[in-house]
């Protein structure tokens, strides 16, 4: 029986899992992030920041692991199609969202009590 659908190359289909693997590690990194951020003591951040800081970078994590399985499938599904493939929605987000908590840290730092 044959499938409308064609296989895509091996070697795209593995780039699209190692993708998705890099996706998943993206998010462990960020979760370890914010629990790191928690963990500072007061005496470097006020408490207040250091929630924030910590529930940005949870949030991240928790989003790039949840968008992780349906970003894989939709690449997954174009390269059967042989369509184009669909941009990456999130990678901005991700971007300044990590590039706002480096900053904050930034003047954080400078700026201590």
């Amino acid at each position: 029986m044959k499938t409308l659908e064609n296989e895509p190359d091996p070697r795209f289909t593995l780039a699209n899992e190692r993708t998705f693997l890099t996706w998943l590690s993206t998010s462990l990194a960020l979760s370890a992030g914010g629990v790191a951020m928690a963990a500072v003591s007061a005496d470097v951040f006020v408490p207040w920041m250091r929630t924030v800081l910590a529930v940005i970078l949870v949030s991240l994590s928790a989003l790039s692991a949840a968008m992780a399985y349906p970003r894989w499938r939709l690449i997954q599904r174009a390269l059967r199609r042989a369509a184009p493939l669909p941009p990456p929605a999130l990678a901005p987000l991700f971007g300044y969202g990590v590039a706002a908590v480096a900053v904050l840290a930034l003047v954080l730092i400078l700026f201590r009590r």
